[in-house]
Formats: structure tokens, C-alpha cells, sequence
């Protein structure tokens, strides 16, 4: 029986030995994406999510779901992600369990995006998958975690989008099949 490890407790060393991740840190994101200039709205938007968060943070640290609610749900929404075909799903419906020879590593992701509209023979196309920590959490800390959950869904799809924050940082990654 495999020993059962919580991604939360892994180390991005032990992540890196485990699942055989290999980091290529030498791309950008206009290597990925063709990113369009944001409209007036758009920069207004993001000052008033900027702000937000800061009139918070003034007060204290900022707890991980209060972290989701006023950045990553306000960013999630002028970005599109709410919008069809993309469907949300939050922690509390998705258990994932990561297998290697001898090791069964375990978690939930905080939010997933899911491409909703596949045809029934094909399994969903997973956009991006979303970690957050308070705000007094490094990101660092969330990337094991973040790189376990994305590593889970190169099982259905060649490539994943992930994003780990803590409100005032954002960390994003790209896990491919052919160079993980």
C-alpha cells in the first residue's frame, strides 16, 4: 500500500523528484498567448481590485478565501472566465490523487476553470487551475501544490495553465507533456 503524502506538506524539491518535473524557465508568456492591450475599462477595473485589496491588506493579513474574493474572483470575471464555455468549480468538489511507484500524493485545488463545452466522448479541457494563500504565505510556498494539481490533469490534456497567489504576488506556470 502506497504511503498517502498531502501536497500541502511537499517540499518543490520533493514535487521536482516525485512526479519528474523538469523547470524550463527560459519563455515568456508571448511565447504562449497573443495577449491584446487592456481597454480604459479594463485598467479601471484592475485599480479598483488593486486598491481593494491594499484598503484590506492596510488592516491585516488577508486570509486565503478573502484573497480569492477580491483578487482572483474579480480577475477571473474581467477576464472572461466566466463566461461560456468556461465553468468554475471551487475546493470543496475536487479531490485529486497523484500516484508514483510507491508514494499516493493527495489535495484539493482551490479553483479550477473547465472548458465545458466537449463533446461526450472527449474528457474536459482543464484551462487553468488556481492555488491562493494568505497574505502572509510566500508564494513559493503554494507553488508544490499548485505544480502537483496541474502535473494531475497532463493526464487528460497536453498542457495546463496554473496560477498560485497570495494577493500580492502571482506566480504563473505552464506544465506541458513533452517538457515537463
Amino acid at each position: 500500500m502506497p504511503l498517502t503524502v498531502e501536497a500541502s506538506s511537499l517540499s518543490l524539491n520533493d514535487v521536482h523528484r516525485f512526479l519528474k518535473l523538469n523547470k524550463l524557465s527560459n519563455g515568456s508568456f508571448t511565447d504562449f498567448l497573443n495577449l491584446e492591450p487592456l481597454t480604459e475599462f479594463e485598467q479601471q477595473d484592475l485599480l479598483r481590485i488593486r486598491s481593494d485589496f491594499e484598503r484590506y491588506l492596510n488592516l491585516g493579513k488577508i486570509s486565503e478565501g478573502l484573497v480569492k474574493f477580491l483578487t482572483i474572483a474579480p480577475l477571473m470575471r474581467l477576464a472572461g472566465f466566466y463566461d461560456v464555455p468556461i465553468r468554475l468549480t471551487m475546493e470543496d468538489s475536487i479531490a485529486i490523487a497523484v500516484e508514483d511507484e510507491d508514494r499516493r500524493i493527495t489535495g484539493r485545488m482551490d479553483i479550477l476553470a473547465i472548458n465545458s463545452f466537449q463533446s461526450n466522448i472527449a474528457p474536459p479541457f482543464w484551462v487553468v487551475v488556481i492555488e491562493t494563500k494568505n497574505s502572509a504565505i510566500e508564494v513559493g510556498e503554494g507553488l508544490p501544490q499548485l505544480l502537483t494539481y496541474t502535473f494531475k490533469s497532463l493526464e487528460q490534456q497536453p498542457s495546463i495553465w496554473g496560477l498560485v497567489t497570495n494577493g500580492l504576488r502571482y506566480q504563473f506556470v505552464h506544465l506541458r507533456h513533452d517538457e515537463q
